[in-house]
Formats: C-alpha cells, structure tokens, sequence
C-alpha cells in the first residue's frame, strides 16, 4: 500500500472531494465507482481525518490517498506506438476504441507492461500506469508514470492546469474564427478554446470543420459535450449527436499534442503525431460527394 498527496494550491471553482479527485486522481482511481469504494474503504484522507466524499475541498486542503497497486500479470498484447520511455515515464499513442482502464482485459493499462520496460527505481510502480484518461473512442498522445514520483509530479502538473493539450477534431457545420466554449458540465466550471483550421463542403452535413481543441479544464468528455453544445458537433459522437450518426468511422477526435515538464530533470518537453489517415479521408470523400451531387 503506497500514499499519494495532494495539497490543494488554488481552485476555480467549489468541489466536493469526489468530484475533485475525479479530476486530479484519476489515474489512481479513474472512476467514480473506484472512488466510492476507496471511500468506503477508508482509503483517502481530508486534513488527517477519514473522508466520506461528500465533504468540500477548499484551497490549502491536504489530501492522502491511499493506493493499492494493481496485480502483475494481466497483460494485453495490443502493439503500442511510444513515442518516449525513461526510466520515469512514457509517452505513448493510444488507438480508439480501447478504454485506458477499468474493468476489463482489453484496455491500454493492460497493455503496458507489453510495451514497456519495468522501472529499476527505489519508488517504481509495479506497473506503468497512465496519469490522465482520454475517452475510449478518442485516440492520441497519452502519458505514462513508471515511478511514484513521476505519478505525483505529473499529477501536479494536470492540478495546476501547466500541462498544454490540443486535440484535432472535424465538426460537423461550418464553425470559423477562435473563441471559447464556457458552460458549465456538472455544474463545474469547464472552458474549451477553439480555432476553425479548414472548412470542407459535405454532402452530409452541408460542412465539415476542422477544429484544433484546447481543454483548460479536464471535465469528462468535456470537449465532445461542448462542441455539441456550440451546434457543431464531433462527426461520429453518437452519445452527444443522435442525428446522422457517422456508422462504422468512430470518432473524430484526436489528441495530438501535449507539453509538459519532465518530472524529474524538469525538462520542457512536447510531442505532436500527425492525425489518423481517416481525418482527411472522410474531407476527401465528403467533399467528393458534395461535388458528384451538386453539378
């Protein structure tokens, strides 16, 4: 049983304890299940004393979250791409359709003791575990703790909002300029920045825009509900868009760049993979069939 900490540096908003931990421990427990029975479990700590997951967190607060980690030996041969790997850390591309964790075999936490070397520091993980999650459909730049100190440093990074990540996504409708997206998602503060790249013709939605992404906060599928939100929103979303749903593409959002300090050198590092191919076939093909229909 190891302990991570958390000191509560500045807040944008009020949370409960639950809901902040779902945001900055996700990758000790990355769901809301995980975190109810870490409760019940007597697993995390307010200020010294036992927490229940409904009390307020306010700024100065010092958490202690106890970890279990997780059983060696469940190991998912899926091939990842990785882009780096220290001792302390990796960088990695995750394909959609895999779930980073949770309750099942096929998902990119199982898959990493396949793709990566075990750590031979003092403070190793058992196993390589990643510090934030993207959806299950949406691919892209994930990163990857070897060590505790590695874990909670990197943590602290996505808490103190120092971690830039941009996300490519093609929106249906014609969407132009830069701005933000501000609405609230659980009644949490949420703030997404945008900019339109290229506007394509499309037989199936009139548009088809190509939108870089910038999440300011890490709300759950905070950037798929705000651009449904917004009247654009991402080709092949069939939670957030039940109209003309995309059959058989997935999603059309990628995590392409992220920038980050190292955890140990402190190094200023940034990766960037270009977008799955199937970003500008779908532009071709829409395009295509709105020239073939429109003569």
């Amino acid at each position: 049983m190891s302990i991570w900490k958390i000191h509560v540096t500045k807040l944008s908003d009020s949370f409960r304890i639950i809901d902040y931990l779902l945001v900055h421990a996700c990758s000790v427990y990355p769901s809301r299940s995980s975190l109810k029975k870490a409760f019940k479990k007597e697993f995390i700590l307010l200020n010294g004393k036992v927490a229940q997951g409904g009390e307020w967190v306010r700024e100065g607060d010092f958490i202690e979250i106890k970890d279990k980690p997780p059983v060696a030996g469940k190991v998912f041969p899926l091939v990842l791409k990785v882009l780096y790997e220290d001792a302390f850390m990796a960088v990695v591309v995750k394909p959609s359709g895999y779930p980073v964790s949770g309750n099942y075999y096929k998902t990119i936490q199982n898959a990493l003791a396949y793709n990566l070397g075990l750590s031979d520091e003092d403070d190793a993980l058992v196993l390589p575990r990643p510090v934030h999650r993207l959806d299950k459909l949406t691919s892209g730049i994930l990163l990857i703790a070897k060590t505790r100190r590695a874990q909670q440093h990197l943590g602290i990074q996505f808490e103190n909002q120092t971690i830039t990540k941009k996300y490519t996504a093609l929106v249906k409708g014609k969407m132009l300029g830069k701005g933000s997206v501000e609405s609230a998602i659980d009644h949490q503060q949420a703030c997404t920045l945008y900019e339109s790249i290229r506007v394509e013709k499309s037989l199936s939605y009139e548009w088809i825009t190509w939108m870089d992404l910038v999440p300011k906060t890490g709300r759950t599928h905070q950037l798929r509900i705000h651009m449904s939100e917004s009247g654009h929103p991402i080709v092949g979303d069939d939670l957030y868009d039940t109209q003309n749903v995309l059959k058989g593409k997935g999603l059309f959002l990628c995590a392409r760049y992220v920038a980050f300090k190292h955890p140990v050198s402190s190094e200023l590092m940034s990766f960037e993979i270009p977008l799955p191919g199937k970003f500008e076939a779908l532009l071709a093909r829409e395009l295509r069939r709105w020239k073939k229909f429109n003569h």
